[in-house]
């Protein structure tokens, strides 16, 4: 199966089809609507060829389904028919989890996406759960108001970082993950990771939505809500490693 990868973020809309080497990617920002997302998708991807279509959404997902409209973008998302609009079969999960999903290596991992907002998810043995943490009491305002993008312009470097190290600090001792993934666009302006943790990459977004649709990976109702028995070894061999 061909599968189109959608990484829908605050400031960008970023593609990928099985058997590409580069993504491609077109503006966002909070003008944009569910419509035009596919609109301009599907001109975008016009020369690749796919079966499905998984969606890196950037909010809360619940059986398949944004529950709620996202923050940096216009409303419209949620109710939205994306598999008819794009004419093939579509899953839709939250954005950092779909990253999270393709950073996995097994345990209890941690995953915070800095970009437009803070992304958040965990997988503990398998099972992944969304988290929206970024929009929980910091300071005087939220750790998305801190760490994120707008944290950043208003703070500068220096004080942006020292929020992200305490950030992270609390919620490593709150959640205690065996991995903690730090992902999402603005890892790079940090000027060294935080003690215990790992710097993702954009591209596993794509490798989380190529996971999606493989045989044995999990289904976006269970992602979300049931248990299942998903565990490292098979994390392994879905990415080609000789199982630990």
């Amino acid at each position: 199966m061909n599968v189109l990868v959608v990484d829908v973020g605050g400031t960008h809309v970023k593609i990928l089809a099985s058997g590409q080497k580069e993504h491609r990617e077109f503006p966002s920002g909070p003008a944009l609507t569910a419509e035009q997302m596919v609109r301009g998708v599907r001109e975008l991807a016009g020369d690749w060829k796919y079966d499905a279509v998984s969606i890196g959404y950037p909010g809360p997902v619940l059986h398949g389904r944004p529950v709620a409209e996202p923050h940096n973008l216009a409303s419209g998302w949620v109710g939205f028919d994306y598999g008819a609009a794009f004419g093939r079969p579509v899953k839709v999960i939250n954005d950092a989890v779909m990253q999270a999903l393709g950073s996995y290596k097994g345990g209890r991992m941690l995953f915070l996406g800095l970009g437009t907002g803070l992304g958040c998810a965990m997988i503990l043995d398998g099972v992944v759960e969304p988290m929206e943490l970024g929009h929980l009491p910091y300071k005087k305002g939220t750790y998305e108001h801190y760490v994120g993008i707008r944290g950043l312009d208003r703070l500068g470097k220096k004080k942006w970082r020292q929020c992200v190290a305490d950030v992270v600090a609390l919620l490593i001792a709150a959640l205690e993950p065996d991995d903690v993934v730090l992902g999402g666009g603005n890892v790079k302006k940090l000027k060294e990771l935080p003690p215990h943790c790992r710097a993702g990459d954009n591209a596993n977004a794509f490798l989380g939505g190529f996971r999606l649709w493989q045989e044995k990976t999990l289904k976006p109702p269970v992602l979300e809500n049931e248990p299942n028995t998903w565990g490292p070894a098979e994390v392994d061999r879905q990415a080609g490693r000789t199982p630990r």
